[in-house]
């Protein structure tokens, strides 16, 4: 059975310490493309973490909260700098030296483009989260180091820059999407992780007392950006008969088109693109730039944290269902959509040869973006899709041998350059089949989510 092989892979991925389980390799492939997916990364390990915790084994998901709270002292500091000790790194290895075992972290040091990740804090305030809520072990939580890091982490993340707006603003190359694909400024995905940081950082500071002031701020900065994405990132047919009639150089405070937006800009695809019941939250927004490219992941993340309102949510769907074939194809989902090619391609990835038109970030299709998708799926009631996409799947990723991505328009070609035996690719299939087989993991991932209001 597919769920059993998922499983054989995710205990053969675990990392230990000291005897004591920490986290999960990125990919066992015994001839991996990048020596660095033996580590644990950051992101990668959330759909292991659920996956644990969904079936009672928390401990695991605790030491590696209490690992990554530790090595984020590990930092490289440049000169005339100061560390920001509420940036957590991309990924970490255990190695033997003398007899002894070590933690290493990477902050981005060793990293392809060598950039810092900004989502890295905000997965792990996610799962702090997701462990309190599955095993109520408040006294973990309000332990002063837990308390440290999350003040350390809001006082990173919350720090004043020169925006006139709500958005998160940082750099390419630095979430799920690590290399450069001209996502700089304010990307869907981060948006969404970081609605998910201030709600969760309010649920999880304690000692509210004390920490009103923050408590009140955190709410401000949510709603604040709520309703601003939902505002200005989304886009359906009557926005986009908006977008299709601006008027340029327009100046005041009382004006449509407040970025200053050019109706040129708006790619010929789009046109086609929606229907009337169709709708998403576009890529990237900034002065003169909306980003039209569908990011599944962000669009998703906006579902399940409460970003997108209930007639949002049903719209989304209904452009997933409406475009099956292009964000769905083979292999469930596609990550962007849809790909830069041409002249564009070389401007926007440096001429990335892993980023090709339809491979990898650039329109490949990612099998561990089927837990958000079934998530999404049934948080909006559309039990036949979520079913669907697992079909698909499940039989066609276990016979490929868990690779990280697919390649092709359709997602039907094993990606030429992925990782075979991809742990996220087998948890993510082990929590989306979870979450719609098993009505105590359905619930469970229902309350991890529950303090975000949509």
């Amino acid at each position: 059975m597919p769920i059993e092989k998922a499983y054989d892979l995710l205990k053969q991925s675990i990392i230990y310490y000291h005897g004591e389980p920490i986290g999960t390799a990125a990919a066992c492939d015994p001839d991996p493309v990048a020596v660095n997916y033996h580590e644990c990364f950051i992101r990668d390990f959330v759909p292991s973490a659920l996956a644990f915790l969904m079936d009672g084994d928390t401990q695991i998901v605790k030491n590696f909260l209490t690992t990554v709270m530790q090595v984020r002292y590990q930092q490289h500091v440049m000169k005339g700098h100061k560390r920001s000790l509420g940036l957590m790194p991309a990924s970490f290895k255990v190695i033997t030296t003398d007899h002894d075992e070590q933690i290493i972290a990477d902050f981005g040091d060793r990293a392809i483009g060598r950039v810092t990740p900004v989502d890295s804090s905000m997965w792990w305030m996610f799962l702090l989260k997701a462990y309190v809520t599955t095993t109520d072990d408040w006294q973990f939580v309000q332990s002063e180091d837990v308390q440290v890091c999350i003040k350390q982490i809001l006082d990173l993340y919350l720090r004043e820059r020169f925006e006139s707006s709500p958005t998160f603003i940082a750099p390419d190359a630095a979430f799920m999407i690590d290399r450069r694909m001209g996502v700089f400024g304010y990307p869907l995905e981060l948006q969404a992780l970081y609605y998910s940081l201030l709600r969760n950082a309010s649920v999880l500071l304690t000692n509210n007392q004390g920490n009103q002031s923050t408590l009140e701020n955190l709410q401000v900065l949510g709603d604040a950006l709520r309703d601003y994405m939902r505002t200005y990132y989304w886009v359906d047919r009557k926005r986009l008969n908006e977008m299709h009639r601006y008027q340029g150089e327009e100046f005041g405070l009382e004006v449509v088109n407040i970025l200053n937006v050019y109706p040129e800009s708006i790619p010929d695809w789009m046109y086609s693109w929606l229907d009337r019941r169709s709708g998403y939250f576009v890529g990237n927004l900034g002065p003169g730039l909306i980003d039209f490219r569908f990011f599944s992941l962000g669009n998703l993340l906006s579902i399940l944290f409460g970003l997108a309102t209930a007639e949002f949510r049903h719209a989304i769907l209904n452009l997933f269902e409406s475009r099956w074939d292009k964000l769905i194809g083979e292999m469930p989902v596609k990550i962007v959509y849809p790909a830069v090619t041409g002249k564009e391609w070389n401007i926007v990835t440096g001429s990335d040869p892993k980023n090709v038109p339809w491979s990898y970030h650039n329109g490949g299709n990612w099998p561990v973006l089927i837990w958000p998708f079934v998530a999404a799926a049934l948080k909006a009631g559309r039990l036949e899709a979520a079913e669907r996409a697992i079909m698909l799947i499940s039989e066609r990723l276990k016979q490929d041998n868990w690779p990280e991505y697919y390649d092709g328009e359709g997602g039907g070609l094993i990606g030429r350059r992925a990782n075979f035996y991809q742990t996220w690719s087998a948890t993510g299939l082990i929590v989306a089949h979870q979450i719609f087989e098993n009505p105590q993991s359905r619930e469970l991932f229902e309350r991890i989510t529950a303090d975000m209001p949509t």
